[in-house]
């Protein structure tokens, strides 16, 4: 078995197709394919179902998978070691982030780290808080960047707290709210919002709130970023509630401050196992590491 059919097989199952695992792995198709062919020939099973309209993994396959990718990360952390020991920082920085971060200037950070470690591959990935964790405890991610609600400590990662905030309520220049500078948690209530998932630690954040209030609220639209969320408060669909470092960066909207508001931390979060060269250097960089 060589590391390059697994990268292969991890390849078509991240992608959901051979076209497309193959571009991502700059080989041609028929190569590909044909390796993990002798792969399912060696290992005595068939890794995937494929049809003219789709490709899914067999129950062999979403065995074979996470192993693979333990693999290949095993393979690529010592590749970086070696590179380390050397003096030269090299693999991969994969970076996530929940939309509303706003603790570092993401952009700025991920920029100046590529800058002084231009051999290291840096990626970043959009999602929900608990995805972000998730990606972390699997080693998807090196490190990512949430929002929770105070007191909650996610298990299976490290963390470092970056900073707290509290949420403000966001509505449409044609709301009446937005003849005012703050209100109260009674009188958003019998708005519909505009939210994140619910269930999601975005969404918790404010029900929190809500529900230790005693009130009931609404919330008639759902997403999972908060673009979306203020093209719905742009059009006057309904009310948000977002970070106040976030709002202020934020147009087309009204914000206004809520007594007894919402509140969460942003967290720097990172895995339990030991981070890449890599990401150690990151971490540096942010003033994290393993002492945190």
């Amino acid at each position: 078995m060589e590391l390059q059919q697994m990268r292969y097989v991890v390849a078509v199952a991240e992608t959901g197709g051979f076209t497309r695992a193959a571009e991502r792995c700059h080989v041609v198709q028929s190569a590909l394919s044909h390796q993990i062919a002798r792969l399912e020939r060696e290992l005595g099973a068939r890794l995937f179902d494929r049809t003219s309209r789709s490709v899914r993994l067999t129950a062999a396959g979403a065995a074979f998978v996470p192993v693979a990718r333990q693999a290949l990360e095993a393979a690529d952390r010592a590749r970086a070691e070696v590179d380390a020991v050397t003096g030269e920082v090299r693999g991969r920085l994969a970076v996530g982030a929940i939309s509303t971060v706003a603790a570092v200037d993401l952009a700025h950070e991920l920029g100046r780290f590529r800058a002084r470690y231009p051999q290291v591959r840096v990626s970043l990935r959009m999602d929900m808080s608990e995805a972000l964790i998730e990606g972390v405890r699997q080693g998807t991610l090196d490190v990512a960047f949430i929002g929770l609600v105070p007191g909650m400590r996610p298990q299976g990662v490290c963390r470092k707290e970056l900073a707290h905030d509290e949420l403000v309520a966001v509505v449409a220049p044609e709301h009446p709210l937005a003849a005012r500078k703050r209100t109260d948690l009674q009188r958003l209530a019998g708005e519909p919002f505009i939210d994140f998932l619910a269930g999601s630690a975005a969404r918790q954040q404010r029900d929190a709130a809500f529900h230790a209030a005693g009130l009931v609220t609404d919330a008639p639209f759902e997403v999972t970023d908060v673009e979306s969320l203020v093209r719905l408060v742009r059009a006057n669909l309904g009310i948000g509630m977002v970070p106040k470092a976030v709002a202020a960066r934020l147009q087309g909207v009204h914000a206004l401050r809520v007594r007894d508001a919402p509140s969460r931390v942003e967290q720097l979060v990172w895995s339990t196992l030991g981070t890449s060269p890599a990401a150690a250097a990151f971490l540096s960089q942010l003033g994290a590491g393993a002492d945190d």
